[in-house]
């Protein structure tokens, strides 16, 4: 049996983590459930009533007692003004940047939770935690670096925050505002937290992430109580291991890593109280490897981390959208059979 860390409090999230005998593994994955129900992603990101279709599809197929609304990193920028390509077999794409001088990040406008396509996930949250009410739901949203980065560019916000870091903070700013009140909305509806996705961040230098990522998500996390009964969970799936101090200054409920993060130092640095999650391959093992070799690297893994009580195996981002007849299931067998 796992020995429990003392934890001060204990959103829903945790109270799973930390409550069961087994390891609880997550998938990071709402997309594959398309071969399931026979819809596109166009139609998924589109309409919440076919996204919540397609989770419930997959929740079954996987029995799992946590859900979440599809990973969608272009929604918040899209509700900004910026223009989205949605085709009907891909995850939507930013295709161009909206601010180009400090002036248009003055006009930029900060919308309303709810503001284009932002309602199907919140609808979406709304309808997974009316449909399942036992699991953990969890809504999404992208980090403020990696917003300001879909508005500006990314190459451009990675430069301009050493040349120009009073047009990014301007920016920042903006975005902050706006997922406090995205984040509260998801609370509002009913999900029991959110993951947070900031993979553009991890470009960034650990002091340099300070500034211009953690300082505004802490930001965002304490103006939701993150850690009581509503939890915002970080992922970043381009941090190394020399973004561990940096990350553990974030007053988040619990950090979700990529294949890029030696998970060992991780579990080392960051305290027991706060689940660790990832960080197998969501590629290499779930879409490349065979459903034997998903089972036999997460027992890996799992017997690796027999001794973090906060660990949780999970893909290490979001799986894409290829038809996953039996390898995601090898994850949740590996987890029931330690």
């Amino acid at each position: 049996m796992k020995k429990i860390p003392f934890v001060r409090v204990m959103n829903k999230f945790k109270k799973l983590v930390y409550g069961s005998r087994r390891r609880v593994p997550m998938l990071i994955a709402v997309y594959p459930g398309i071969h399931l129900t026979g819809h596109t992603i166009k139609q998924v990101v589109c309409d919440a009533e076919i996204q919540t279709k397609v989770i419930i599809a997959l929740q079954k197929r996987l029995q799992t007692p946590i859900v979440q609304t599809g990973m969608d990193l272009s929604v918040e920028a899209e509700a900004f003004g910026a223009p989205v390509e949605l085709p009907d077999y891909e995850v939507p794409t930013v295709t161009s940047p909206i601010i180009f001088s400090v002036a248009d990040a003055q006009k930029l406008t900060v919308p309303r939770p709810g503001a284009g396509r932002t309602i199907v996930y919140l609808r979406t949250a709304e309808l997974l935690r009316k449909s399942l009410p036992d699991a953990v739901v969890l809504g999404g949203c992208v980090g403020p670096f990696t917003l300001a980065s879909r508005l500006v560019g990314l190459s451009e916000a990675c430069m301009m925050a050493m040349t120009e870091p009073d047009t990014v903070n301007i920016v920042l700013e903006k975005c902050t505002e706006f997922l406090k009140s995205y984040v509260s909305a998801f609370r509002s509806v009913g999900a029991d937290g959110v993951i947070m996705a900031e993979p553009a961040a991890g470009l960034l230098s650990p002091d340099m992430m300070e500034q211009f990522s953690i300082k505004w998500i802490n930001r965002v996390a304490n103006f939701v109580d993150s850690d009581d009964d509503f939890g915002i969970i970080l992922h970043n799936c381009g941090a190394k291991p020399i973004h561990i101090e940096t990350k553990s200054k974030a007053t988040v409920s619990a950090f979700h890593f990529g294949s890029t993060m030696d998970i060992h130092a991780a579990l080392d640095a960051l305290p027991s109280s706060k689940p660790v999650c990832g960080n197998l391959d969501p590629s290499a093992i779930f879409v490349q490897g065979k459903p034997e070799e998903v089972f036999a690297k997460t027992t890996l893994l799992l017997k690796e981390t027999q001794k973090y009580p906060n660990f949780v195996p999970s893909s290490g981002c979001d799986i894409p959208p290829q038809r996953l007849p039996r390898k995601p299931r090898c994850i949740y067998r590996s987890g029931k059979s330690l």
